[in-house]
């Protein structure tokens, strides 16, 4: 298992009525923060706010390539995001007990918090494809090249660790500085990720570690019932 500090390359915030940010996701040019009662896009190129949707959001957020999902107490709504309308929901697995959220290969992963737990499921009816099971409070999650990776909190330590998406097993962390919680956790799909930051009302951007390019290739080996 690799170990290493987390190498925080940029900050963003605290930004203008944000007191805590509860999930994060990215479009490949704007990146969504989930802010209570809207989501708040700003450009990760000048840290500007660029637009907001009056949504609730209290907890992660995630991206299909046309559509926003996020989690609201115990239920995911699907968000047009040019209009701002909430198109469908589903129930959320942990029912309120949800925090991270990510799409991957046409699925949606849910973090959940106290029960330390992360769910495959299904965009349209909610059902539960897969179950890993984590050690540790669960505050965010992405995937990025097949890696399965999220975010911890517990207590004044934050994590971002990349488990194995069968079994569970740590295989690495990115131990964040102290005071530097993560509560939300997108990739770029490239170099870093997005991290939120509680209740500092900050994105801190943290390096991705690098890998062998031969390494790097790995499909997501998500449940074949996905749509």
């Amino acid at each position: 298992m690799k170990r290493s500090a987390a190498e925080i390359v940029r900050e963003y915030g605290p930004f203008p009525g944000v007191d805590h940010v509860h999930g994060v996701s990215y479009d490949g040019q704007q990146v969504w923060i989930a802010v209570g009662d809207k989501l708040n896009a700003f450009d990760p190129a000048s840290g500007k706010t660029l637009r907001s949707i009056d949504v609730a959001a209290h907890a992660g957020t995630a991206f299909d390539g046309q559509h926003l999902f996020q989690l609201a107490e115990d239920r995911i709504q699907k968000i047009d995001p040019k209009t701002g309308r909430v198109l469908a929901t589903i129930p959320a697995p942990g029912r309120g007990g949800d925090s991270g959220l990510t799409w991957a290969e046409g699925t949606l992963w849910v973090g959940q918090y106290q029960d330390r737990k992360i769910h495959q499921i299904d965009p349209q009816t909610g059902a539960i494809l897969r179950t890993i099971e984590s050690n540790r409070f669960v505050t965010g999650v992405t995937w990025v090249d097949g890696e399965l990776w999220h975010g911890t909190w517990e207590g004044d330590e934050s994590e971002l660790r990349r488990v194995d998406p069968r079994t569970g097993e740590l295989l690495e962390r990115l131990e964040m500085p102290p005071g530097a919680y993560v509560s939300g956790l997108e990739s770029d799909g490239g170099e870093q990720f997005f991290c939120g930051g509680g209740g500092s009302g900050k994105v801190r951007a943290v390096r991705r570690p690098k890998r062998d390019s031969a390494k790097g290739s790995s499909e997501i080996p998500v449940d074949s019932t996905g749509k």
